[in-house]
């Protein structure tokens, strides 16, 4: 890539380097120096809102939780879409990101995190997730690039059999797991079975009607009498 401005850096957990450039008006977010997210493409990012959200939003006082902020489309499509009484967790490993959702990226999804229904949580998902059992009505995972890991392998803890029972035991009953991912998993929709849950797919392009790349969303219902 070519005419990148550095805006910043920092290191996740497993030593992986995450830089913040700019080029023109897009924003990239770079792990190890490869394309992690752009602020081009967010499209499949607000389906796993709309996805995830589609029973949430009936409800009174829902509570969801968001894994990875990235640049925060996904956040401000749920906020959108959720009553004024929800509550949004969102965990997110690495401090700097939140912080440049603060600061220069705050603008491209609205301020999301000035919202009061934010809750903002500096830990592994997967420790929310274990601490809060019971407590979300959806919980999407936008970690990495899905359950094939991109940046890191400890990622893959979120995605084998014991993270999807975490899962599982965090929702509510009638509650639903979205998870992105960059491409189709057959595996992975197996283990969701397997865990219990009722498995549902889409299939998305990176700009919704507007093309590119296509993603997969896999949607796991926490269905009474599993």
């Amino acid at each position: 890539m070519n005419n990148l401005d550095l805006i910043g850096q920092a290191f996740s957990g497993d030593d992986t380097t995450l830089k913040l450039v700019r080029r023109g008006n897009e924003y990239i977010i770079l792990a190890n120096g490869k394309s992690l997210m752009s602020s081009r493409m967010h499209g499949s990012e607000e389906a796993l809102a709309a996805f995830a959200c589609e029973r949430a939003r009936r409800l009174e006082e829902p509570c969801v939780l968001i894994g990875g902020l990235g640049m925060g489309f996904t956040l401000r499509a749920t906020l959108d879409l959720l009553p004024r009484d929800a509550t949004v967790v969102v965990a997110e490993l690495v401090p700097a990101v939140v912080e440049w959702n603060r600061g220069p990226l705050a603008q491209l999804a609205g301020e999301p995190l000035k919202d009061r229904r934010v809750k903002i949580a500096i830990e592994d998902v997967a420790v929310t997730l274990a601490s809060r059992a019971g407590q979300f009505d959806a919980v999407m995972l936008d970690v990495d690039n899905g359950p094939a890991a991109f940046t890191g392998s400890e990622n893959d803890a979120l995605y084998d059999d014991r993270g999807i029972a975490v899962a599982y035991a965090a929702l509510k009953m009638e509650g639903v797991l979205a998870v992105w991912s960059a491409r189709e998993d057959r595996k992975f929709e197996q283990r969701l079975r397997h865990g219990r849950f009722d498995v549902e797919v889409q299939r998305v392009r990176g700009r919704l009607k507007k093309g590119g790349p296509r993603h997969t969303i896999f949607l796991g219902h926490k269905a009474p009498g599993r």
